[in-house]
């Protein structure tokens, strides 16, 4: 088979006629190019070349790095119909990648979309939509609203074309019907063989159309090709009946599994829908709907209660409460009010928002989100390697085979010519490995998308299949395990014997009166200044409690201690324990008091004036709720070691992995030595996992066998650098991830050993002439929708 092609480059930035020269050898010298001639009038590069050695991509690489650029056009993205066979994805895309002009074409076969890139022509989308029709299949581009006019006209003509295959396949049906009806009533058999020759022509039309389009085009043979051929066998040995049955199976077959994976991919389609395509665009007192593509950065948008948020933003003016289910899986209503974030497709509640754009449409969260998800599909699981690399060798094996048993057994020992016939045109119809090469995608599109509804990315197949093979999951603490942010969580009046009502006036009283919040009101009136995360946290839990600070001058930070200031005439002072032990005289118990505190994981905040020490605020990280449920159910999935990779001091590392259950715990690691902590789990394990912010932890995470991000959503750096991004906080999605991951890697073992099963079973049933056409069809085109359907229980919750 040749497979010598031309290629027509036009080239930017060619200036002489030396440089011509130089280009030309430049690219005659890639292995793999035959000849290369440059028109210098037109600046046109005809590349003649070979497309088993070199491929169109790899020569623009080298007239890229000769100092050259050609003029591409925008890639195109065509949506398919009719595309219910993964080996056939692959023959169009060889088909598309072979025409004029066109450098580059991925098809993918889980979410039915082509990607096409190539030389800015004109005529190029009619010839890609040509070549697919040519292949029994519609591609079209999403195009702007038709005209009223034309509309209605347009999408009747898409349905029946869209349709087609399934009104033929019925008219096969009832033509097949007819046929076992005559012959059951006594009727000529001319009559009966018109109505099976009719269920053959009409269940075998598109069939053969496509099976001739792509032996055509890339000259190899597909299941359609087979099929036609084994067809045209049975009625060239009189298996009228046996030919009509097989081929009305094989179209009824074909039908519902393209019925079954526009199924699996409505999940996908489902996340495109969530993002409303127009928005109301606020101009002063003027109000207009305009598509969400004109909307600029900077825009004012309004969202009525009850709609979707067309766009990421800000909140300028309103509160309401937004369902933002659609981005991080979370149901429970989160409260936006000026200056919070928000983002596209989630739902607004009660209340009208305005809101300052922040992204173009194209950049915002759900968009990204969606691009990913779509991109994860293209992105092979190891297992999905193996099925292509079988299915390459498998298909040429058993066609070689049936030649054989057609021409050695009547040739050699004088056999029954079309008993062996028979039997060759019945392993063709086996030769196509369809239900094996469908078991990955179908398995690895239903799981991505299950996990997009549920507000987690995952960037590819290899990553499912890894976490179901996952031994031990490394932990960052800070954000990850914890809140990620210091709050007050006691406060502790020393040498009091009052009672801490909420009610007191905040003014300083007698030492022995002091209350919780006369300590809180005393420590945040010193912090109102500070800058520290502590003195903040202490600052905003007076201001949550609703306090009145009290006047204070002469502040001082006490760099690496604290800070003191004069209120009501008098030197207080708020920092830590060596700062008191300085300045303030104490007990013995206060100094025990810090460390138990300490060894709780909380930073204690002394509280005093010159002559002793008030009170004591214990300042935390908090734990997550949900972070020790989280640890005790990993182990209950049978996850061999957890461990917390920590910067934090031993102590707050320690005391963290108590409150959450971790035994292993390695601190005071900066991002390198996380990295190492990873290698040495890695050595031990073989297949562990990294959760942290995706930002700190990137490295480590990109070490690990899958990096998963927590809380990444509107966050650019984590959603580039994860392999699986979380894009809400909840931890309680790890452990739904492993059971998902390994739900996947199960699910896609029991389609391939099901599918190598049953083509096994009819190779050796062929052979020894036990099976006929039709139930060779049968049993490909089930095991193809038993694939399909097992495949398709992962969109269900896990």
């Amino acid at each position: 088979m040749t497979t010598t092609r031309q290629i027509a480059l036009p080239i930017i930035g060619l200036d002489c006629m030396d440089c011509a020269r130089t280009l030309e050898g430049g690219v005659t010298q890639l292995e793999g190019v035959q000849a290369a001639q440059l028109n210098f009038s037109t600046a046109t590069l005809t590349v003649q070349y070979d497309a088993q050695r070199v491929s169109p991509t790899e020569i623009i690489t080298r007239i890229h790095e000769l100092g050259y650029d050609v003029a591409l056009g925008n890639e195109l993205v065509f949506e398919l119909d009719g595309m219910d066979c993964a080996d056939c994805a692959a023959k169009l895309q060889q088909a598309i990648a072979a025409l004029p002009n066109v450098i580059e074409a991925k098809v993918n076969f889980a979410t039915a979309r082509m990607h096409v890139r190539g030389i800015a022509n004109q005529d190029l989308p009619q010839a890609v939509i040509r070549q697919a029709a040519d292949l029994g299949y519609t591609a079209r581009l999403p195009s702007p609203a038709i005209s009223q006019a034309k509309a209605p006209q347009r999408r009747w003509r898409d349905y029946l074309s869209q349709r087609a295959r399934l009104i033929l396949t019925i008219a096969s049906g009832v033509f097949w019907a007819t046929a076992i009806v005559l012959r059951l009533t006594g009727a000529a058999e001319p009559a009966v063989t018109i109505a099976y020759a009719l269920a053959m022509i009409s269940g075998g039309y598109h069939v053969a159309k496509s099976g001739w389009a792509a032996f055509r085009t890339t000259r190899s043979l597909d299941m359609n090709a087979l099929m036609s051929i084994a067809a045209v066998g049975a009625m060239a040995i009189g298996e009228w009946a046996e030919g009509a049955t097989a081929m009305f199976l094989f179209s009824l077959g074909n039908t519902l599994e393209t019925l079954t994976m526009d199924r699996a991919r409505q999940a996908i389609r489902k996340l495109v829908e969530l993002s409303p395509k127009e928005a109301t665009r606020v101009h002063g007192d003027h109000r207009d709907r305009v598509p969400v593509e004109q909307l600029r950065v900077g825009d004012l948008i309004e969202v009525k209660p009850g709609e979707r948020v067309p766009m990421d933003g800000i909140v300028e003016s309103g509160v309401s409460a937004l369902n933002q289910a659609p981005i991080t899986g979370e149901s429970t209503p989160v409260e936006a009010r000026p200056g919070s974030p928000v983002y596209a497709g989630s739902i607004n509640g009660n209340g009208a928002l305005l809101i300052r754009v922040t992204k173009l449409a194209k950049d915002n969260t759900l968009a990204r989100i969606v691009q990913m998800v779509q991109e994860a599909q293209t992105r092979r699981a190891p297992m999905q390697r193996f099925v292509d690399t079988f299915a390459k060798y498998y298909t040429p094996a058993v066609i070689t085979l049936a030649t054989a048993i057609a021409i050695v057994p009547p040739l050699a020992f004088g056999a029954p010519f079309f008993t062996w016939f028979y039997r060759a045109l019945v392993l063709l119809v086996i030769a196509c490995p369809c239900a094996l090469v469908i078991s990955t995608p179908v398995a690895i599109v239903s799981a991505i998308s299950n996990a997009a509804h549920h507000g987690v990315l995952i960037k590819g197949g290899m990553y499912l299949e890894a976490l179901g093979r996952i031994r031990a999951i490394a932990f960052d603490k800070t954000g990850t395990l914890t809140e990620g942010k210091a709050a007050v969580t006691e406060i502790e009046p020393v040498n009091s014997s009052a009672s801490l009502d909420s009610a007191m006036p905040p003014a300083v009283p007698n030492d022995s009166a002091f209350t919780a919040n006369n300590i809180l009101a005393l420590a945040a009136s010193i912090e109102v200044h500070s800058q520290h995360p502590v003195g903040q946290a202490i600052y905003e839990e007076a201001q949550h409690r609703r306090l009145t600070l009290i006047p204070a001058s002469d502040y001082q930070e006490l760099t690496g201690l604290g800070g003191q200031a004069r209120i009501n005439g008098q030197i207080h002072y708020i920092g830590s324990h060596p700062l008191f032990c300085e300045r303030v005289p104490h007990e013995q118990q206060i100094c025990q008091r810090i460390n138990e505190l300490e060894a709780e994981g909380k930073t204690a905040v002394l509280v005093g004036s010159e002559e002793n020490v008030l009170g004591i605020i214990a300042v935390a990280d908090r734990v997550r709720e949900t972070s020790a449920d989280v640890i005790r159910a990993l182990y209950d999935l049978g996850i061999a070691q957890t461990v917390l990779l920590s910067g934090d001091n031993e102590r707050t590392a320690q005391a963290i992995a108590r409150a959450v259950g971790i035994t292993q715990v390695q601190a005071n690691l900066l991002p390198q030595d996380k990295v190492r902590a990873v290698e040495n789990l890695l050595a031990e394990y073989g297949n562990v996992a990294m959760v942290g912010d995706g930002v700190n932890d990137a490295p480590a995470m990109a070490r690990a066998t899958v990096g998963i991000a927590m809380g990444a959503a509107g966050t650019d750096a984590a959603l580039e650098t994860a392999d699986i991004v979380l894009m809400s906080d909840d931890l309680r999605r790890i452990p739904y991830l492993i059971r998902l991951g390994r739900r996947t890697l199960q699910n896609i073992q029991q389609n391939i050993a099901l599918s190598l099963a049953i083509k096994g079973l009819f190779l050796a049933l062929a052979v020894v002439g036990l099976a006929n056409l039709w139930m060779a069809v049968f049993a490909d085109m089930g095991t193809s929708l038993i694939v399909i359907f097992n495949g398709m229980r992962l969109l269900r919750d896990s």
